[in-house]
């Protein structure tokens, strides 16, 4: 579907861009500001979309860099640049700000930055929305409740099965299970008559 440069290759490198961005904005006190999503969101309403591409270490932006890869250059043709980069971001803040609300609600509320609730995002799209899927699915008379039940489950598992100490893994559990939602929908397809 998609003509021209790839989506995936522009936000690899915004991510590069906003990584150099963040080295200047450290010494100038500015990185929270900027780039952190934190309660109240009103108060930085920016940092909504800076922080799905801001990343704490160099670590952490080759980590999602590689997961974006992956899944990105999958998912980037099915759809087109628009889709795409509209879901990741959409994606991507949703984790967020469910990261830190939740965090908040159970007192370990902090801010938030990375692209991992959108990468998830992209990977549960991908898991719920591709042919085998469909036609295991499709083979099979599985009420909607059940559906969200047994993605609740999938997000669940694969959130607690990846996770690590600092990892947010509320915005990985959100992005994930609204992925799986987005891809059991083709919410992505242009031609909605085929999947992935």
């Amino acid at each position: 579907m998609v003509t021209g440069r790839s989506p995936t290759v522009t936000t690899l490198t915004v991510f590069v861009v906003v990584f150099l961005l963040e080295w200047v904005a450290i010494p100038l006190g500015l990185f929270g500001t900027l780039f952190v999503l934190t309660p109240p969101v009103a108060a930085n309403p920016w940092t909504l979309v800076t922080s799905v591409y801001a990343h704490m270490t160099l670590q952490h932006l080759l980590a999602n860099s590689l997961g974006l890869l992956v899944t990105g250059v999958v998912l980037e043709r099915a759809t087109t640049r628009l889709r795409y980069h509209a879901f990741f971001v959409g994606t991507g803040a949703l984790a967020g700000i469910t990261q830190i609300t939740v965090g908040s609600a159970l007192g370990t509320g902090t801010g938030v930055l990375g692209a991992s609730g959108a990468i998830f995002a992209f990977v549960g799209y991908l898991l719920a929305s591709n042919r085998l899927t469909d036609t295991v699915v499709g083979g099979i008379e599985v009420p909607a409740r059940v559906q969200l039940l047994l993605f609740l489950v999938v997000a669940a598992v694969v959130t607690l099965a990846t996770g690590s100490a600092r990892a947010a893994l509320i915005a990985h559990f959100t992005g994930l299970f609204v992925g799986l939602l987005a891809g059991r929908a083709h919410l992505l397809q242009v031609d909605r008559t085929s999947s992935i």
